[in-house]
């Protein structure tokens, strides 16, 4: 009987240990699956945060090291730096990524850092308790802005894809979801090429995926979807934000 699906080998048998309806398991699953298919999962090495995937290094089969909160572009650099040649990605939340860690993915990308980053933005600190992140969107309750955030006290939320695309560095930023299996096909391919690009050199790369967390948004997963498509994405619009890779030689 011919294998129409199957279990990708860059992930471990292993029980994920997230929330139900959270995203985290899917883009695990993305990820692996494009290491695989590119015929880089045993030379990937892959740098956990601090933050709900901070297991992370359970569940890929390939060489991971966990980082510092926030540190995990400067982790990933000295280990691109020691290994040029081998594919090397973080991956991180927007409290890890857009709070602590700011600056590290800023100078990353500045510099141009040949490695990937897959950055999951559900808009609020999904481990600590579900505070408020860089990338909580206005009038949206958070423990910490029980009543929503509002611009006069925490400023607008950030789009941390625009921000880093204004770098030089950065050869490639996208924005995707996984709400439903046309954007989870469109987030496989972001992610793909992130990694096709690093490997031929380019610079940094990005992939920002939009995500849920309905623990701490208080909702279903189905309302969780829901609530991405009608409120996320007006804000982060999805889609490619920078592609230079064609001009840069």
């Amino acid at each position: 009987m011919a294998v129409v699906y199957q279990k990708s080998k860059g992930l471990t048998d292993n029980e994920l240990h997230y929330c139900p309806g959270c995203n985290h398991g899917i883009v695990h699953k993305l990820v692996a699956e494009s290491l695989e298919e590119l015929g880089l999962l045993d030379d990937a090495i892959g740098v956990c945060p601090v933050g709900c995937s901070v297991f992370a290094y359970n569940y890929f089969s390939c060489d991971m090291q966990e980082a510092a909160h926030g540190r995990a572009p400067a982790v990933a650099t000295g280990i691109k730096r020691t290994h040029p040649t081998q594919p090397v990605f973080t991956y991180q939340g927007d409290g890890d990524l857009a709070s602590i860690g700011a600056a590290e993915i800023v100078h990353a990308a500045m510099r141009g850092e040949k490695f990937t980053t897959i950055f999951i933005n559900n808009a609020i600190y999904g481990m600590t308790g579900g505070q408020m992140a860089p990338t909580t969107l206005i009038g949206q309750k958070a423990t910490t802005c029980p009543l929503g955030r509002t611009q006069e006290q925490a400023g607008m939320p950030m789009r941390v894809s625009e921000l880093l695309s204004t770098l030089d560095g950065c050869v490639y930023a996208e924005r995707v979801c996984v709400t439903d299996v046309a954007n989870l096909n469109k987030a496989k391919k972001a992610i793909k090429k992130a990694f096709q690009l690093q490997m031929e050199g380019k610079g940094f790369t990005f992939v920002e995926v939009l995500s849920t967390c309905p623990t701490n948004w208080g909702m279903t997963p189905l309302k969780s979807i829901e609530w991405l498509k009608e409120n996320m994405i007006p804000y982060y619009p999805l889609g490619v934000v920078k592609d230079t890779s064609a001009e840069v030689k």
